[in-house]
């Protein structure tokens, strides 16, 4: 689950990924090192990641000069993310059966035909804001899954590579984090030069992109295929995964609070992204190369933070800098935005926020590895990973009606309050206490067999753009 960021994000970093390791063609004892397969994946998400930050910036700003409505956009944000919702839920069993490789090339290939449909219908005259819309949600729930399916891939590729997984990972969410900068400062550029139709379909080239890398760069990998060991799908059998999931989250203190607390920021943030900041920018800044500049900004010193606590991080308590993380990441913005119309106050604090904001999933993600045992962890991820973005469909939404209704600076008042409010819990309720603290048996969990609930003493938690 990801925390202090735009939701989009909240799929592109999952769980570690589990299944079984290299195998057959894979196995490299003292073989070959294949570095492409590895090089390709990281090439194709960075173009992807791209894509999305051009959509981020881009689709926003496209709906507020088609329709003039902050309503509106923020009705396409709304089409935009409820499918996410969807596919983080469904999405991890189609995966597996279908297959990483083709799940990366089919949603990829998808993402970048509905998203040149919009400019296209729009120079022909022929869009209408329903169109829009379900284009949006097109996107919105194929972009997910084909993320999920190249990250999941990581330690079987880093394996063939012959480089260290932590150090496939760091480099995977490097370059997400750089490519989602780029992009949005790309975005801002191109707006305020050419138009947000053109950025639309440059977008669309980046998700056609990633899906040629991986389809010419990731072969004979049988991690990429599909599972040849899941079960025959059946509602019950489902069912049954998902309630495990649930029955552990609930059993966990610690866990439910960090879900409910990133459901509510999640909403908060996709609120910001999707509609304050482009309004704010719109009326007050100058226009799209000061919202990619922000965007970009933000999403840069991210990137610092997350070093910055990889480096130093464990030397203070995981309580206090998640409490403290989350007071500079979240509601300052609000704040700021409401004070001044001036770019270089709101980026400042931005920079400071994006710092902030980047220490935030580290600590989530530990958190997890230490409370949910390895049997569980996909189920448990996947219960977490749908709670975080249950919101996130509503913030767009929410937010574009209460600017209509209240006018913009009562709105950020409202939400910079709720996302203050929302913040005090690490440091109010006894159950976070447990945050600083690691389970005597936290690398050598097994979970229960999977027809009887977990044990009491078995915990976890849940975290993307």
């Amino acid at each position: 689950m990801t925390a202090g960021e735009t939701p989009t994000e909240a799929t592109e970093s999952p769980e570690t990924p589990e299944g079984p390791g290299p195998t057959g063609s894979d196995a490299i004892p003292g073989g070959p090192r294949r570095r492409g397969p590895l090089a390709h994946v990281l090439a194709a998400n960075a173009v992807s990641i791209t894509g999305n930050s051009l959509t981020l910036v881009g689709v926003p700003w496209f709906a507020l000069e088609t329709t003039g409505s902050p309503a509106k956009a923020g009705l396409v944000a709304f089409c935009a993310t409820l499918p996410v919702v969807v596919a983080a839920i469904a999405g991890g069993p189609i995966i597996d059966r279908t297959g990483r490789r083709r799940i990366s090339i089919i949603s990829d290939t998808v993402c970048a035909i509905s998203v040149a449909t919009i400019p296209l219908l729009h120079y022909a005259d022929l869009l209408h804001f329903w169109m829009l819309c379900a284009l949006m949600a097109v996107t919105g729930l194929f972009h997910a899954p084909g993320e999920t399916a190249r990250y999941v891939l990581l330690p079987q590729l880093a394996v063939i590579a012959g480089t260290p997984i932590p150090r496939a990972a760091s480099i995977f969410d490097a370059v997400s984090r750089g490519a989602r900068m780029a992009g949005a400062a790309l975005a801002g550029v191109l707006i305020a030069l050419t138009g947000a139709e053109t950025v639309l379909l440059l977008d669309a080239l980046t998700f056609a992109g990633s899906a040629l890398l991986i389809y010419f760069g990731v072969r004979n990998v049988a991690a990429a295929e599909p599972s040849k060991n899941t079960r025959p799908v059946s509602l019950r059998t489902y069912t049954g995964e998902l309630r495990e999931g649930y029955s552990f989250l609930l059993r966990d203190p610690l866990l439910f609070g960090i879900t409910l607390m990133v459901m509510l920021t999640n909403g908060l943030d996709q609120a910001w992204s999707a509609v304050l900041l482009p309004v704010h920018a719109k009326e007050n800044l100058g226009g799209a190369g000061e919202l990619g500049m922000l965007v970009a900004l933000f999403a840069g010193c991210a990137l610092l933070g997350a070093l910055l606590y990889g480096a130093i991080g464990e030397r203070f308590p995981r309580r206090v800098v998640f409490t403290v993380a989350f007071m500079i990441a979240g509601a300052p913005k609000y704040v700021g935005a409401a004070l001044t119309d001036g770019t270089v106050p709101l980026a400042l604090i931005l920079a400071a926020g994006g710092i902030g904001a980047g220490m935030i999933n580290p600590i989530l993600t530990t958190v997890v590895y230490e409370r949910v045992p390895d049997a569980l962890r996909s189920r448990v991820a996947g219960v977490t990973v749908a709670g975080a973005l249950l919101t996130t469909p509503l913030g767009g939404l929410a937010a574009g009606f209460l600017i209509e209704q209240v006018g913009l600076w009562t709105t950020l008042w409202v939400l910079g309050g709720t996302y203050f409010a929302a913040n005090l819990a690490p440091a109010i309720f006894p159950c976070w206490r447990e945050l600083n603290s690691t389970p005597v048996d936290a690398l050598s969990k097994t979970a229960p067999s999977p027809r009887r609930p977990a044990r009491e003493g078995t915990p976890r938690r849940p975290g993307g753009k």
